[in-house]
């Protein structure tokens, strides 16, 4: 758990259990006791987001499990999480999840499709690619416990897992991974992980997911060369961001490129 500005925490935990709540920036710099500039600051400082984008991703995922487990329509769900317009609402979740909230909720049908072919590459090639190291993000990663599944890593442009990652890859077990010809700029490294025993809805809305990050961003441009990247997978924390990014998708990508 991260300590800096621990007082957020009480606000956090006022936010998830208020979700369904208008929010605004005001009022929760008025429960933290701060002013709204002071409490912007050390909302994002703590968090990596503003407290508005920090919101609306909760409220976005809030979306995902109405549309899996609710016979609401796409409008009236985007009702729910405080989109007037169902033409906002559809694209802001197309932005962050990656398809549109119709498809979604036609993913569970594909879940297992994905699971099974990626256990039957558990031998996938892990020799290292030649190339400069420049332009290159190389890490390995690792866990406290065994772990028997599939973990999807990404570099994202934001420090949240939304939309989906500039470059990502998929391993079948701990170990090493390498992004290659990565274009300059500044990327945020963040992994999660899915058991094979998991249940499709536990996937499409990852809220137990094991899941690490890289402690700081990584800028990329072809005069540095960027260390090798350590990553430890853990349980979530209270001031973790929601993985919006549908994983099922990436999978598909995954296995698209595969074949």
């Amino acid at each position: 758990m991260n300590h800096i500005y621990s007082e957020i925490d009480d606000v956090i935990e006022y936010i998830q259990k208020n979700i369904d709540d208008p929010l605004s920036l005001s009022h929760l710099a008025d429960y933290a006791r701060y002013s709204p500039y002071h409490f912007s600051r050390i909302f994002k400082q703590r968090t990596g987001l503003s407290p508005h984008h920090y919101v609306s991703s909760l409220k976005l995922q809030r979306a995902k499990d109405l549309l899996l487990n609710t016979d609401l329509t796409v409008r009236d769900i985007g009702m729910e999480i405080g989109q007037q317009s169902l033409g906002t609402f559809t694209t802001r979740f197309t932005e962050r999840v990656g398809m549109s909230p119709s498809q979604f909720r036609k993913s569970p049908l594909h879940v297992n499709k994905y699971m099974k072919s990626l256990k039957t590459q558990t031998h996938l090639s892990r020799r290292s690619i030649i190339a400069p190291h420049f332009n290159r993000v190389e890490g390995t990663v690792e866990a406290e416990m065994p772990f028997h599944g599939i973990i999807l890593v990404g570099l994202f442009t934001q420090p949240i897992p939304a939309g989906l990652p500039q470059y990502g890859t998929i391993l079948t077990s701990l170990g090493d991974f390498t992004f290659i010809n990565v274009r300059p700029s500044t990327y945020y490294l963040m992994a999660t992980a899915i058991t094979w025993e998991m249940r499709s809805n536990e996937i499409l809305v990852p809220n137990q997911t094991l899941r690490a990050k890289a402690d700081t961003p990584i800028t990329v441009n072809s005069k540095i060369e960027i260390p090798k990247q350590n990553l430890s997978l853990r349980g979530p924390h209270l001031d973790d961001p929601p993985i919006l990014v549908s994983l099922p998708l990436l999978m598909k990508n995954f296995l698209n490129r595969k074949h």
